[in-house]
This record gives C-alpha cells, sequence and structure tokens, in this order.
C-alpha cells in the first residue's frame, strides 16, 4: 500500500512517477524499498490519467452505499426467518446427522 502512496504523493505534488522518485519518496517514510515491486508499480502506471481514476475510485463508494444500504435493510428480516426455523427445533436436529 505504501507504494502507491508514494505515487499518489507524488502525482499529487506534480512530480514524475519513476523509479527513483517512488524510491526516495519511499525511503523518506522509512520503509525498506523492494525495487521489482517500485518497478511493477511504475509499469502498471504507465498511460494511467491517475486523476481520473482517482475521481472514479472516491465516486465509486458514495454511489454504492444507498444500494449497500437497501440490500441490508432487504436481508434483515430472511435473515431473523431463518433463525427462528432454527430454534423451533431446538437446534439439536443437525446434531444427529453428526453422529449417524
Amino acid at each position: 500500500m505504501e507504494y502507491v502512496y508514494a505515487a499518489m504523493l507524488l502525482h499529487s505534488a506534480e512530480k514524475e512517477i519513476d523509479d527513483d522518485a517512488v524510491s526516495a519518496v519511499l525511503k523518506a517514510a522509512g520503509v525498506d524499498v523492494d525495487a521489482a515491486r517500485v518497478k511493477a508499480l511504475v509499469a502498471s502506471l504507465s498511460g494511467v490519467d491517475i486523476a481520473e481514476a482517482m475521481a472514479t475510485a472516491v465516486a465509486a463508494p458514495a454511489a454504492a452505499a444507498p444500494v449497500a444500504a437497501a440490500a441490508s435493510a432487504d436481508a434483515a428480516p430472511a435473515e431473523e426467518e431463518e433463525e427462528e426455523e432454527e430454534d423451533e427445533g431446538g437446534g439439536f436436529e443437525g446434531l444427529g446427522s453428526l453422529f449417524g
């Protein structure tokens, strides 16, 4: 995660995101730098519009929140019904099948 944060910091500072810059940020933060991970990050970010990616990532959870709330509200009664069905049998019906 530190590697991505280093790239975001460089982007925010309007600096070039390259191996040396990412490594320097990580070293300044006290992170033991893995050169292979730095190269992989820089390679994966080439051609990516970071500002657009960050805007999309920020907008997605906000849009998904009402859907998630509605889904959990619909799921709550179903879960209660399942618990009631289990309680009616005393909860021991399933144990008998374990022991033969």
